[in-house]
């Protein structure tokens, strides 16, 4: 059965609608498949340097995970009063207008989902190609940029690359079940490789818990509240892909309680495996060799299991790159097609396919934008740069909240944020302290992820002034 024949739902004006087609199983693994990418296998290394310590690097990732989840709870809320695709931008918008709401979309676009998608796409080439040797980093060819330092290079991996994005672009493009379907499929196949690293390496692992109390060579404590917050940098960036379930609300059956439990139900499960997956590193590598390292994953398996462990583990990161890439690629698209609906943005991206009710056209230059940046190779220092802006875009969000319960508080709350107003904040407390110390720590970063968002405001101003009166 076709996606259009599961659903007759129109648009007003007899347009083709949305369907209705994500349970709360798909959503949950929509959530869990999008946010578990390549960070938990890669960064334990560079959140170790920060913090020398086993503990500190065990009770980072728990920060990570209630921090995740305090803004849950209140998300939960918005997204129970507005189940709509486009989610957060919705929230946003409602909050405090569409100007907000449009850069924040703005931010999505141009640096933020599509230099995710071009990561993955690059992530998933590499360790691909660390199994299958053809793929590999040797130029086909390549040209210095003349007057710059820059050097451009073809290769096998940023061809997978592009065969990727394109690949699952066309399969969310042809239907929301397939482009599901094969989300689930890759988040079973990760669930199920992870799950085997960590009961493997506890019940027949070479592993040794003295780790957990031997810090790095040169560990002190003095500056351990920056360093502290530094690494909450990389690991909340892990954790970063939550938010998709409000993206594509407008897909999910009685989306207004299902979108707040697809919320706690999946960061709490993604809390739980990071967890579970850095004990597994500390285990079976001291904080040494976890500093040392850039792939812990595979330093891990070869330390507990076998070195012939390698090339399982580096297929188990290439899948796990594929299904958030595939989940990215889905939920994204829809936030440009409910800007495109409120006239501030190109109008073909709100059509939706006649057959396969899918936004085509905003997967189609989302893919095509995403493809570019995974071509020229600068994603890695705008996603740098946009990660500041990211955590700014979520306190704004819970936020909303307090703004809504006071501007709209007859609105139906099928969801009422739990602990409210502690939670939320408690929220805005500790993410506000994160962001004046990366501000404090990252200045740099910080006013270029600001320049970054602020290029949007030309764009907005012109698809205010030109959009169709009907969309007023």
């Amino acid at each position: 059965m076709s996606d259009a024949a599961e659903s007759g739902k129109v648009n007003d004006g007899g347009k083709p609608g949305l369907v209705k087609g994500l349970s709360l199983m798909d959503a949950v693994l929509l959530l869990t498949g999008g946010v578990i990418g390549s960070g938990i296998f890669l960064t334990a290394g560079q959140i170790a340097t920060e913090l020398k310590r086993a503990d500190m690097l065990i009770l980072v990732w728990v920060a990570g995970g209630v921090i995740s989840l305090l803004a849950c709870f209140a998300v939960a809320e918005l997204g129970g009063m507005f189940p709509q695709a486009g989610g957060q931008y919705v929230f946003l918008r409602e909050a405090y207008g569409e100007l907000p709401a449009f850069l924040y979309g703005w931010m999505i676009f141009s640096v933020v989902q599509t230099g995710v998608i071009a990561a993955l796409a690059v992530g998933f080439a590499q360790y691909f190609g660390a199994v299958f040797p053809l793929i590999s980093r040797e130029a086909l060819f390549g040209f210095t940029v003349p007057g710059t330092s820059y050097v451009w290079a073809l290769t096998p991996q940023k061809i997978v690359a592009l065969i990727s994005i394109a690949l699952l672009t066309f399969v969310n493009v042809v239907g929301l079940k397939r482009g599901s379907l094969l989300v689930n499929v890759a988040t079973w196949l990760k669930f199920g490789a992870m799950g085997a690293l960590i009961i493997a390496g506890l019940a027949f692992g070479k592993g040794d818990w003295g780790h957990f109390t031997t810090p790095a060579s040169g560990a002190g404590a003095s500056a351990l509240p920056i360093a502290f917050g530094v690494a909450l940098i990389s690991v909340l960036f892990a954790y970063d892909g939550w938010i998709y379930v409000t993206w594509v609300a407008g897909e999910m059956k009685d989306a207004a309680r299902n979108v707040p439990r697809a919320l706690i139900i999946g960061t709490a499960v993604v809390t739980a495996i990071y967890v579970a997956m850095n004990v597994i590193y500390v285990y079976a590598l001291p904080m040494d060799a976890i500093i040392a390292t850039d792939a812990v994953a595979q330093a891990a398996g070869a330390a507990m299991l076998s070195p012939r462990l390698g090339d399982a583990l580096a297929i188990m990161v290439a899948v796990s790159c594929f299904g958030a890439m595939s989940s990215a690629i889905l939920c994204t698209a829809r936030i440009f097609y409910a800007m495109a609906q409120d006239g501030v943005f190109f109008a073909k991206m709100a059509e939706v396919h006649p057959q396969w009710r899918t936004p085509t056209f905003a997967l189609v230059v989302q893919g095509v934008w995403s493809a570019v940046l995974a071509l020229i190779g600068l994603y890695d220092q705008l996603l740098t740069y946009a990660i500041f802006m990211m955590v700014v875009s979520y306190v704004a969000t819970v936020g909303a909240l307090f703004v809504l319960r006071r501007k709209l508080p007859e609105h139906p709350r099928p969801y009422r944020c739990t602990g409210y107003p502690v939670v939320p904040l408690l929220y805005l407390l500790v993410a506000g302290a994160w962001t004046l110390n990366t501000v404090w720590a990252r200045p740099l970063e910080s006013l270029a992820g600001l320049g970054l968002v602020a290029l949007g405001v030309p764009g907005y101003v012109y698809w205010r002034r030109h959009r169709a009166p009907a969309a007023i």
